[in-house]
């Protein structure tokens, strides 16, 4: 069993863009609660919200996919 180190790094790079969004979200529902009074409110905490949404979807496929890569598919 070796390691398919081409899928290892597309789960790095999966990995990237979780920390992104993970790192993004907050920001983004800090400014739409600073913010409740502004016409933006809805747009900016729907953002925030799908932001949210996305890290916790991204960190579980990019653990899927570093699994696969390390330990290989299950047939």
């Amino acid at each position: 069993m070796r390691t398919d180190k081409e899928m290892l790094v597309k789960g790095l790079k999966s990995f990237g863009y979780t920390a992104l969004a993970m790192f993004s979200a907050p920001v983004v529902l800090y400014q739409a609660f600073k913010n409740t009074d502004k016409p933006l409110f809805i747009p900016v905490l729907v953002v925030g919200l799908v932001l949210a949404c996305l890290a916790i979807y991204l960190g579980f496929r990019s653990v899927k996919i570093v699994v696969d890569a390390i330990f290989g598919k299950k047939n």
